[in-house]
């Protein structure tokens, strides 16, 4: 679980959420997927949009948009928070799964 939840994290940076959940999900039903791995699956890859800028799309629309507007938002900026956002959910998402 911890490793699902891990790697949906982390490749979701390099192809953002969305595909990567509906790329890995029919891989994972024929696996037999359980409910707590599609809980890390669906965790990691939402949670993975906190993380970097690009690891989900509406970060791209929203900071283009702050950037018409004047605003910039640096990848350095972001991740300044979205490492330990990203810390701090990862780490109550596992304690709530391994009590579920």
């Amino acid at each position: 679980m911890f490793l699902l939840y891990t790697i949906s994290l982390l490749i979701s940076q390099f192809i953002s959420n969305v595909p990567f959940v509906a790329l890995f999900t029919p891989l994972l039903q024929q696996a037999g997927m359980s409910v707590n791995e599609t809980m890390a699956l669906a965790a990691g890859s939402t949670l993975a949009g906190n993380l970097t800028i690009l690891g989900a799309a509406s970060n791209i629309i929203v900071i283009q948009n702050a950037e018409r507007q004047g605003e910039t938002i640096t990848f350095m900026e972001f991740i300044r928070f979205g490492i330990p956002f990203s810390l701090v959910t990862g780490v109550v998402f596992v304690v709530w799964l391994t009590f579920v």
